[in-house]
Parts: C-alpha cells; structure tokens; sequence
C-alpha cells in the first residue's frame, strides 16, 4: 500500500488519475475494511490537508459547503443553523462526538449509504455536489449521483469538492428526524426530511420531502405538487400517507420493512409540521430530534 498526504487539489487528483483512493476522515472507509466489506485500497491520498475544501460562504447563488468540512462543524455553523437547518439536525446525529469531528460531508456523500443522515436533507434542499478530475469539473444532483447503495455515478478519478446548496425561498425552512433506538452510534431505522415555503395566508406555496433507510438510495416522495395551497396540517397528512406508500424498505435485524414502512411515514409528517414551523419564525434548534424530545431517552 502507498499513502500521500496530497498538498494541493492539484497534487490530489493526479495521484487519483493514477488509481489512488482520497480519504479524508476514513470513518466509512476504515469501518468497512474492519467489518470484512471491503478491502484498504493499494494506494490512498489523504485529502483532509486541503484547506480550500474546509470552507462554507454565501454564494450569489446560495451556500457553498466545502466537502472537507466535518458533520462537527456544519452541526454548529451559523449560517447553516439560520438558513438550512435540517444540515444541522442531521450532522448533529451522525455517529459519535469523534466521528462527528473527523467525518466529513464528501465522504458522507460520496459513499452513497442510503442510510446517511444528510442524504435527505441535500435533496429537499436541491443540492449538487461539484466534481473534479484531471479532465475537468461538473456538477451533479443529488439524485443522479447516487445509483444504489454504496455506489455512485461518479468516477474513479473524481475528487467531490463541494456540496451547493440554492438559496432558499422567503418564508422558508427545513427540518430532519430520525427514528433511533439510541443517542449515540447509531444508523437511522428510518429518517426523513422536508423542505416547506409558506405562503402569507400561512398554507404551504411548496414542500418537499426526502426519506432514509427505505430504499436503495435516498428516496424522494413525488406527486406533492397536487397540495400546494393546502394547509400545513393537510400536507403533514398527506405526505404521512405518501411517504408511506412509497417506500420500499427491507427487514433487518434493526426494522420489519412494515415497521419501516409505517414508522417512516409518521418522521416525514413530522418533520414537515417541524419545517413550517421554522419558515413561520418558530425557534427549534438542531438536533430537532432533541427540541421534540424524539427518539431514545437521554
């Protein structure tokens, strides 16, 4: 095995044109080898030195979210908690304080679990992630990143940069939940996150939805477009119906897919009674699993 600390982003994706893997926390990759799988790569970059990657600013076109930057970090950034909240709740419930430090976004996203806490909230939120290589730089939805679990429709070569996330309409908000059966260490059974703009009468002028752990990747909830106009109530209970129907879980030994199934539905009507409230003003600070007194007993 070769392993380079990479010192420029340049120096990063030469070594990755030539077969490297980069590695930034290793919490997934190192967790993996440990677990039987997958084996360490021949030859790893180390990434993590990279200080224009460790970065989040406004953007004129939203919020920029360098893909170094540790769940720790966007749980407590100011601009994240104000205008897209349900970063914070998610990174605020990813694995331990330690791996909350060293675990970064890119990695998150890049390892493609249909499980991650901030999947869900990337796509109600209509992230791209930006891509570079040797060859040049694209970006990508969320949705056409992810092809299945663990897999991506990135290349080998490509390094993920950064995360952009458009800038939220007026009187909007996010929020995420997860069902947990503990505080700590834990893989979501099931999450979900919303994304709600209200109107000034007060009913929802749009809302999406997002689910965890129900599918072979991040699950968007479709057909919301019909209960725009509807009150805040009336869209919790139809995307609890919704969120439901759609999902496609399997059973483990950590959920039935008919507890998943179910249980799922009731965190997505939740989390968009939870984001209206935000676009209303309300003060629900992250995690809102803890504000709402959801999931295992402290």
């Amino acid at each position: 095995m070769t392993f380079t600390i990479a010192t420029t982003i340049e120096q990063a994706l030469e070594l990755m044109a030539a077969g490297a893997r980069p590695v930034a926390g290793g919490t997934d990759l190192v967790v993996g080898a440990r677990h039987g799988k997958a084996p360490l790569p021949g030859d790893l970059v180390a990434v993590d030195r990279l200080r224009p990657l460790r970065h989040i600013g406004p953007t004129d076109t939203g919020l920029l979210i360098g893909a170094l930057m540790s769940h720790h970090d966007i749980e407590h950034h100011h601009i994240v908690r104000t205008t897209v909240p349900s970063l914070s709740d998610a990174s605020a419930l990813v694995g331990s304080p330690a791996t909350r430090h060293v675990g970064t976004i890119g990695g998150n996203v890049m390892n493609g679990s249909p499980a991650m806490d901030t999947g869900a909230p990337l796509v109600v939120l209509g992230a791209e992630a930006e891509l570079w290589s040797t060859r040049g730089q694209r970006r990508v939805t969320m949705a056409d990143l992810w092809t299945g679990p663990g897999r991506t429709s990135a290349a080998a070569d490509e390094l993920c940069v950064a995360l952009h996330v458009p800038t939220p309409a007026p009187r909007s908000s996010s929020a995420y939940l997860r069902l947990e059966y503990r505080r700590a260490m834990e893989i979501a059974v099931v999450g979900a996150a919303a994304a709600v703009t209200l109107a000034d009468d007060g009913s929802v002028a749009a809302v999406r939805v997002a689910l965890t752990s129900v599918a072979p990747t991040i699950l968007e909830v479709t057909g919301l477009d019909g209960l725009v106009g509807r009150s805040v109530d009336e869209v919790a209970e139809a995307v609890t119906t919704a969120a439901s129907e759609q999902a496609r879980p399997i059973s483990d030994v950590r959920a039935s897919d008919r507890y998943r199934r179910h249980s799922v539905g009731v965190m997505a009507g939740r989390a968009v009674r939870a984001a209206a409230q935000r676009a209303a003003g309300a003060d629900l600070p992250a995690p809102l699993n803890r504000s709402l007194g959801i999931g295992a007993a402290s």
